[in-house]
């Protein structure tokens, strides 16, 4: 155990930024903002409480970025706007008091869009329909629409989103953000195959299907500047297709994380069901592997790492620089305490999944802050 203390505990740096450990919070769907999209005191707690437990650095949900077609669910937060920006202010002012970083994930939604209340039409790198029903506790129901092929003006008002998000999330009091290209989200749909059947410089092979990724990044790096942190998350697997996998493995995987290698980002966060297992076939490297071996960025790894000898291991064996903690926080928002204390972690009950508001089970989870 000393040495996991000694591995997770030892501070580490983004760029210039530097955390206090390597356990942060993963962006988790809470959908607990007003009807809209403003965040609210329910949410000040609901992250203060991470804050407060010992994480370095806490990943916002998804938070959308215009009042056009990036809102994906009810009760979703924005950063579309001054209001919202307001309502971020406590929020980020809470966490960061208490010695942590808060990054805010962008997110737009693209045809995975449960609910949007400024529009019902839903825009994607091509007119492909997800494959999947709506959920209710999102604000959906029934079958996707088929979405609009967006054209290059529609990218570049997706683009100007994403960067002027990026902006109301520093005067929030953010201390960098990170674009939501995993999931099945828009950006994703433009990187994968699948949702990806443009003809033009956006489609067909994979250096293709990366460039809008790599050119919203290079957008919002110069908005934003050189100091605040720029981050990424990426995945194969989308909400509405749990089983998807890059058609080309390993060598998409070298050319996506290349390409990114290449841009102003300060890391790469790959989530994977195991943030450690074979990522592109047997005997073959992890999803972070690939993401560390091809841009020689720092990596934050998701998927499965609550045990603390399993997240020690992915650091010590430099399958990455950092962990992000999803089911494993929700259950023990004060997991940094209890590891560095040698207390038990909680098991995690997966009703605080299928029950994403931010005030789920609060009295539970209060009852179990650690108390040294």
């Amino acid at each position: 155990m000393a040495q996991v203390k000694e591995t997770l505990f030892n501070q580490q740096h983004i760029s210039n930024h530097i955390f206090k450990n390597k356990l942060i919070v993963a962006p988790m769907t809470r959908i607990s903002a007003d009807d809209d999209g403003t965040p609210n005191d329910r949410m000040r707690r609901y992250y203060e409480r991470y804050a407060l437990g010992g994480f370095s650095a806490v990943i916002s949900e998804g938070i959308y970025t215009d009042e056009i077609y990036s809102q994906g669910y009810a009760n979703q937060p924005g950063l579309a706007n001054e209001k919202h920006q307001q309502g971020w202010e406590p929020i980020t002012k809470a966490v960061k008091e208490h010695g942590s970083k808060m990054i805010a994930q962008l997110m737009h939604a693209g045809a995975q869009s449960q609910y949007n209340q400024y529009t019902s039409e839903t825009a994607s790198a091509s007119s492909v329909q997800p494959p999947a029903e709506k959920v209710s506790s999102y604000g959906g129901q029934g079958a996707f629409p088929v979405p609009k092929a967006m054209n290059e003006d529609d990218m570049e008002t997706a683009k100007q989103g994403f960067i002027q998000a990026a902006l109301h999330a520093l005067e929030a009091g953010f201390d960098g953000v990170e674009l939501h290209g995993a999931n099945g989200y828009l950006l994703d749909q433009f990187l994968s195959a699948s949702t990806n059947k443009r003809t033009d410089q956006y489609g067909g092979p994979v250096e293709n299907r990366v460039r809008f990724l790599t050119e919203v990044i290079e957008a919002v790096r110069e908005a934003i500047g050189p100091v605040p942190i720029l981050g990424i998350r990426i995945s194969q697997a989308k909400v509405t297709d749990g089983s998807y996998r890059w058609p080309g493995g390993e060598a998409d995987a070298a050319v996506i994380f290349s390409e990114l290698g290449k841009t102003p980002l300060d890391y790469i966060h790959t989530t994977d069901g195991d943030g450690l297992g074979d990522g592109f076939g047997n005997d073959t490297l992890s999803m972070a592997q690939a993401a560390k071996e091809y841009s020689g960025l720092p990596v934050i790894a998701n998927g499965d790492l609550g045990d603390p000898e399993k997240s020690s291991h992915a650091i010590d064996e430099s399958a990455a620089d950092f962990v992000s903690l999803g089911r494993t926080a929700l259950a023990n928002p004060d997991a940094p305490h209890r590891i560095l204390h040698g207390q038990s972690l909680n098991s995690f009950d997966p009703s605080l999944i299928m029950q994403p508001l931010a005030n789920v089970k609060d009295a539970e989870l209060e009852q179990n802050i650690f108390k040294e």
